[in-house]
This record gives C-alpha cells, structure tokens and sequence, in this order.
C-alpha cells in the first residue's frame, strides 16, 4: 500500500509534454462509488423503474460483472431507460445529477494526480464503460483531453435504448487507449493509467506506469504482484458515524451559543458589533475545535491585521469556509450577503443584527450602484469585509471564475484585497454532507494588493491577476511534494 506521494513522483520524474498520457477509470477511481447509481436512484424516487427490471438489474448486479457479455447484458438494462428520449433530454438529466450528487463524490487523491499530470503537460484521458451523459460533466468539470466511454445508439435524435459498437470494457477499453494513443502519437511505455478494477487489467498492462485506486481485492491482488502502486482513498458519501455526528451537534451548538452572548452583550451595550465578534473570537474558534477540525495558517499569518480595512477574499469549497475566515479574522469585520439571505428562518434576523452588507444583485443594469451598503462599510464603519469572489460553492477542488463585485467593491471603497488561500475545507464539510468530519484546513495568507491604480474599463484584468495568485499557490501548495518547475503552475 502506498501513498499518494510516490505516485506523485512517478509522475513528475517522467518526461513533460503531451506525447505522455495519463488515462483514468471512472466509477470507483475518479469518483467514489458509481454514477449508474445515482441514475437509478433518480428513476425510483421519480418511480420511473418497473418492478421486474428493478428485479433483473439488482441479480444481475449481485451476481457480478464477470465478462463482457455480462456488462452488456446490464447495459442494455440501463439504456432501455432512455428510449425514445431526446439527446437533449438525457444530457440535461446528466449535467443535473453532476450537479446535484456525483461531483462531490470526486476522490481529492485522484484529483490531486489529475492535476500533477496537467502540470507536467501530460495529456488528460478519461476512460469508462459509462455512456457519455454520465462522465462528460465531470470532463467538462476537470479539463481533461479526451473521454473514451461507450456510445449509445440515436437515430432522428432519439435514443433507440441499444449501444453503439463495443462497449468500452475490459479489453475494449485497452483497445480504445491503444488507437487514441497511435492517433496522437502518444508513447504508451511512457504514460499512466488508473483503475480500481480487476476488469481494467488489460488497460492497466497496456502502459507503462499502471496505478490500482482503491482497487477490488481482486485488483488488489494483482498489482500486488506485479509491484503496482495501489493508493487508498477517503471514504466518499456513506453514513456518518456516531462520533461525527456528535461532533457536528456540537458545532453547531457552540456556534449559537456564541452568537447568543454577542446578542446578550450588543442589547447591553447599544451596538450590533458583539455580534459578529464574539461570535468569531468564541464561537467560531470553540465550534472548530469541538468539531475536530484545525486551522493551520501555514504563511502570510501577519497579512490578516496589517492592511484593514480591506476586502478579505477567501476561495470558496465548502459551508466550512466562512467559519474558519472568522476564526481567522476574529473581529473588525462583516460579511457580504445576497439580499435574499435575509430570508433564511434564524439566520437571516440574525444577519441583519450583525450588520451584513447585504446586496441586490437582481437588477444587472444597477449592479455596481447595488455595491454600495458594501462600500459604506468600508468608507463610514471602518470594517473589513470577508466575500468568497466564486460567489458560490466549486462542485469540485477545482478553483471557479471570480466575479467582478468584489474586486468593484475595494476600488470604491479605497482599500486594498487580501487574497486567504484556503486548502482541505472541502473535505472537512463535503458538498452535500450534513455532517462535519474532523481534518485539518490549512491556509496561506498572500500580501495585500492595492487598488489605488485600478480603474473601471480594466477590471476584468485585475480580477484574472489576483485569480492567478491563488491558482499559483494552490498549484505550489507549502505541504505539498516538491516538483518540476519547468512548466507553468496549472497548465
């Protein structure tokens, strides 16, 4: 069993460019679990599966995938489902069950690996016997090259419920690598390839730098043979423990319990700011701590204190977030909210009382005049301000777009931005889960930058800047193994 960390200098020891590939599994190695469950999992809850399919397909599965036959066999199965849909139809169903469930189950070790391949300029193949309505989000999602995945039969742009030519299984997902790689002029003796599955040794032999993630026992047994590196994943999805569950209560009841004494103190004292200081300075650092998770600022701590007020960005993963910013922050600060937060039931009575900034973004004509609460902060009340620029969670570690309103709101307001780096908060609180799991956050603070010389009619560059600052160190992360530097941070 190895860790993630000699994979990783398997890969940056071998040669940069794109003549090297890297080729990934799917189901069960990129993601955790696989994706034709959500699928089915949708038609029950949309009770659009018959009992006698519903039948076949569980004896099917339980008796297990053992030939090709055997995969096409359930693959008919599923795609009988699709008949007569529209293309359109199923690939809008595809990008909403990406949204909603599969991309939280992406494996940060496999993503991690995904990433020192593109550093190194490797070309990106993702291979799976799903249909394309399944992996090609999560493609889409990561930037990867090529996706190799098994086709459907259309005609008059309805699905016939049939596939297309061989299934990318087994030895037809060696053979579909083999003719992408003679297409491209890829050296296979060079590349990499990873799979959880004993059904992909044929791919797995086919290159010369094999990879078992969290592999079968079967699997398993192979690459221990054969001196494969075998890399074990967090657990994704599943039900929490008792423990986690017990330390998320308590989260939460220390949370509120530090937002109530600030209540207490702000009635006594006339002013709204006990609030969120109390809250940061006692909740938020008792909330972590309770729930198991620690805040290790790696760099940068100085940066926190010696630019305010500022605008305080942070890159946004996980619910976590915006509690570990507190902690960081402690006092002297609010926050930015859509103005629609401030009819959240407890929350948003409780956001007003603290003073939130709160903007109307509905009007697009009138967005930078919606900017104004915010900036008032800054100018009159002295406060920084904390305000993720994704605007909303990433469905995947991959860093989203930054919108523009923040960076408007600084150069209004006179002040300079605070990029807070924020590393490991996603796994800590996953998208999707309701319960925290006990991690480390780490964090790097970067210098202040200044907007004095910003002006309207450039923002769109200052933005793509402070954007790179955080690809850059995510990219050479201070914990993170030591690599190449050839080639440009998250190419």
């Amino acid at each position: 069993m190895t860790s993630i960390a000699e994979p990783l200098d398997r890969i940056y020891e071998a040669p940069a460019g794109p003549e090297v590939l890297a080729c990934f599994d799917y189901d069960g190695t990129l993601i955790g679990g696989y994706s034709a469950t959500v699928f089915y999992e949708h038609r029950m809850r949309s009770f659009d599966i018959g009992p006698i399919e519903l039948t076949r397909t569980l004896l099917m599965g339980a008796r297990g995938i053992r030939t090709e036959g055997d995969f096409e066999s359930l693959l008919e199965l599923s795609l009988a489902a699709w008949k007569g849909k529209t293309e359109d139809e199923v690939e809008g169903l595809g990008t909403k069950l990406f949204k909603s469930a599969i991309a939280a189950r992406l494996h940060r070790e496999a993503w991690e690996l995904l990433q020192a391949h593109r550093e190194m300029g490797h070309t990106l193949v993702l291979a799976s016997s799903a249909t394309r309505f399944q992996v090609t989000p999560m493609a889409r999602e990561l930037g990867i090259d090529h996706v190799l995945c098994t086709a459907v039969e259309v005609r008059d742009g309805r699905l016939t419920g049939h596939a297309d030519g061989r299934p990318v299984w087994g030895e037809g997902k060696a053979d579909a690598l083999a003719a992408l790689a003679q297409e491209h002029g890829i050296d296979l003796e060079q590349s990499f390839a990873y799979s959880n599955g004993e059904e992909d040794e044929p791919m797995l032999r086919s290159v010369g730098h094999p990879v078992a993630v969290e592999p079968t026992a079967k699997l398993r047994a192979v690459a221990e043979r054969n001196g494969w590196p075998v890399v074990r994943c967090a657990p994704r999805g599943g039900r929490p423990g008792l423990l986690q569950m017990a330390r998320t209560g308590g989260f939460f009841g220390a949370l509120g319990g530090g937002m109530a004494i600030g209540a207490g103190v702000s009635l006594l004292t006339g002013s709204r700011r006990p609030i969120v200081d109390v809250t940061s300075l006692v909740g938020a650092d008792v909330a972590l701590a309770v729930a198991g998770v620690r805040v290790d600022v790696l760099e940068g701590v100085d940066y926190l204190w010696s630019a305010r007020p500022c605008v305080f960005l942070f890159n946004h993963q996980s619910n976590i977030d915006p509690i570990v910013v507190m902690k960081l922050l402690g006092q002297g600060f609010t926050a930015v909210g859509k103005a629609e937060a401030k009819k959240i039931p407890f929350f948003g009575p409780m956001f007003q009382l603290a003073g939130v900034a709160f903007i109307d973004r509905a009007d697009k004509e009138k967005a930078l005049a919606a900017l104004a609460p915010a900036v008032e902060k800054i100018k009159h009340d002295r406060l920084s301000l904390m305000i993720a620029p994704e605007g909303t969670r990433s469905r995947t570690p991959q860093l989203g777009p930054f919108k523009k309103g923040p960076f408007h709101i600084a150069m209004q307001a006179g002040v300079p931005v605070v990029p807070i780096v924020l590393n490991g908060a996603g796994e800590v609180l996953r998208k999707g889960d309701q319960t925290i799991r006990s991690g480390v956050v780490e964090v790097v603070v970067l210098p202040p930058v200044e907007t004095d010389s910003w002006r309207r009619e450039t923002m769109g560059e200052h933005v793509q800047e402070v954007r790179d600052q955080y690809v850059r160190t995510l990219a050479d992360w201070p914990t993170r193994p030591a690599r190449p530097r050839a080639l440009e941070p998250g190419r």
